[in-house]
């Protein structure tokens, strides 16, 4: 997997998240949002992408990132998981002109992982404590399959679409696209799509070109319980060619 593909399946995943909200959630309250707190937004994708274990993405985004002292992230038992590495972050500008930071981290799903809500305690440099919570599901989203154009395939003319098969469980899906003549350069990210077709923009491949694209599967989005998405999964790159 290109590792530019990895970064804007990250970039894109924040880019889609809802737009940060003050609201001091709990479990008890329906008609709150557990994901957010008056500093920011918490959530745990559990990723299956090629060539490596399952792994737990766990990551909270804020603006609010100069006052952040720790950010530990707890099981549904209360147990520590995992504390996020605060040097490790993705920079989102908003369209207010500030920055926002997430903070990410990967980790392989440990055996005793269970469902259930997971927590994130947000402490500042004054020592006041925030926490926010995702519930979480153990389980495997498969990867998307059976890729027209296909893998190693050459065609006489720059393809309208790119399908592949619908994945059980996904409700939401998007392709990245690389021109494999450039070094792999990432040439296209598309919108969220709630069908297993992309309709290419007109000049995007070209005659004589060599390409490789990824399809990036997911569960849910703004999901109240289970937050911008639950799971994900990303297929292996697949490269076709267009004769001159």
């Amino acid at each position: 997997m290109n590792n530019r593909t990895a970064l804007a399946v990250f970039s894109i995943a924040l880019a889609t998240m809802p737009g940060q909200a003050a609201v001091s959630a709990t479990h008890t309250d329906k008609q709150k949002d557990t994901h957010y707190n008056d500093i920011g937004f918490f959530d745990i994708h559990i990723c299956n992408w090629p060539d490596r274990q399952l792994f737990l993405m766990p990551l909270f985004s804020t603006t609010r990132y100069n006052d952040i002292q720790t950010i530990d992230v707890m099981d549904p038992d209360g147990r520590p998981l995992v504390q996020l590495d605060l040097s490790r972050h993705r920079v989102v500008k908003q369209g207010n002109g500030k920055e926002k930071h997430a903070f990410i981290n990967q980790l392989d799903v440990p055996e005793a992982s269970k469902d259930g809500w997971y927590t994130a305690q947000i402490t500042l440099s004054n020592g006041t404590v925030y926490t926010a919570s995702d519930y979480v599901r153990i389980s495997t989203l498969g990867r998307a399959r059976g890729q027209r154009p296909g893998d190693n395939e050459e065609l006489g003319k720059p393809p309208r679409e790119l399908s592949w098969e619908p994945v059980p469980g996904a409700g939401f899906y998007q392709v990245f696209i690389s021109d494999q003549w450039d070094d792999g350069r990432l040439i296209h990210s598309s919108k969220l799509l709630t069908e297993p077709v992309f309709t290419l923009p007109p000049g995007l491949v070209k005659r004589g070109g060599m390409y490789s694209w990824t399809v990036h599967a997911r569960d849910v989005n703004e999901d109240l319980q289970l937050g911008d998405f639950n799971h994900g999964s990303l297929s292996k790159p697949v490269v076709f060619s267009v004769s001159d």
